[in-house]
């Protein structure tokens, strides 16, 4: 392939039962990176991902290391990165940068992985000690959101923060019962198409993860960093992370601010990027770059028939 490229990686939420499997069963090469997950982790990840059930999955101190691992389990089964194409950048949604940092070789996958089962025990405990929800709004552009959400703040005296700038039409908020629950209400008021609570019970990129930002640094500190030549580019400040420091910051700040994801995709765009390759469970980012770039390719790949097909293709352009 000749055309620039960037990679993406899900986040949580793309997680579902039987993931994973007919690539575990078909390439040898994601069969090791489960297998590696099982002894890094101590556990047999890989059954939960293959066989759930879904409580488990759906847990966050599993879902993070599950979506990471079947991720990166595409990603070998796909073939040497250097076949790709000319890879412009490299980006993942939230959980998802995580999986980029490992395909930019500046992490290592067995480092990695260990690192988000820790980031999702934290980001539960953190929960539990101050429960929250979120909500994704449809229809309205970012800036009413944010005003609403001061609003709201301030009226309740609770946590409420935008977390996810997914699309030009599509917010995500996150916060306390009472501010949220106002949040909504004002929203609604400022003609949002529609305001979709969401079924998880923790409040991610927002101030009530505190506590899991302060154990993520402390997590980070005996991690090392490699050099690489691709660049990631980092949710929280949408610019290409260099630095080892960086990006230890990047990861402690991101449980804690709100994803630029709509601003990672405009600037990859901006660098000449024509083709956006998702690579893990399901389609989400690639959706989401149709909203905000319609015009770029967009290649989702995530079982054996996308892995052969993506394979056709860069033997076919070889």
């Amino acid at each position: 392939m000749s055309e620039k490229v960037a990679l993406i990686f899900p986040g949580q939420g793309s997680q579902y039962v039987g993931m994973g499997l007919d690539l575990y069963e078909q390439y040898p090469e994601a069969r090791s990176v489960f297998e590696e997950a099982d002894s890094a982790l101590g556990f047999t990840l890989s059954r939960v991902c293959f066989e759930g059930p879904e409580e488990e999955l759906n847990d966050t101190i599993n879902t993070q290391a599950a979506v990471l691992t079947m991720s990166l389990a595409t990603l070998r089964a796909m073939g040497d990165v250097q076949q790709f194409g000319q890879i412009t950048s490299v980006a993942g949604h939230s959980l998802g940068e995580y999986s980029a940092l490992v395909a930019a070789g500046r992490i290592s996958f067995a480092d990695a992985v260990r690192l988000v089962r820790e980031r999702g025990r934290l980001m539960k405990e953190a929960g539990e000690r101050r429960p929250g929800g979120m909500a994704a709004v449809l229809g309205l552009d970012g800036e009413p959101i944010a005003e609403a959400c001061k609003q709201a703040q301030e009226e309740t005296r609770t946590v409420v923060q935008v977390a996810n700038h997914n699309s030009p039409q599509q917010t995500v908020i996150s916060g306390e019962g009472k501010g949220l629950e106002r949040a909504v209400e004002l929203i609604k008021e400022k003609g949002a198409r529609r305001v979709v609570r969401l079924a998880v019970s923790i409040a991610s990129h927002c101030d009530l993860m505190e506590s899991a930002a302060e154990g993520l640094r402390d997590a980070l500190d005996g991690v090392a960093f490699r050099e690489s030549n691709i660049p990631v580019i980092g949710n929280v400040t949408a610019t290409f992370l260099v630095r080892a420091d960086d990006i230890r910051e990047e990861l402690v700040r991101q449980v804690i601010s709100p994803v630029q994801w709509v601003k990672t995709v405009r600037g990859t765009v901006d660098q000449g990027v024509k083709t956006f390759v998702e690579i893990g469970p399901k389609d989400t980012l690639t959706n989401l770059v149709k909203r905000i770039a319609s015009d770029a390719e967009r290649i989702s790949v995530g079982d054996v028939a996308s892995v052969d097909a993506w394979r056709r293709r860069i033997a076919h352009e070889r």
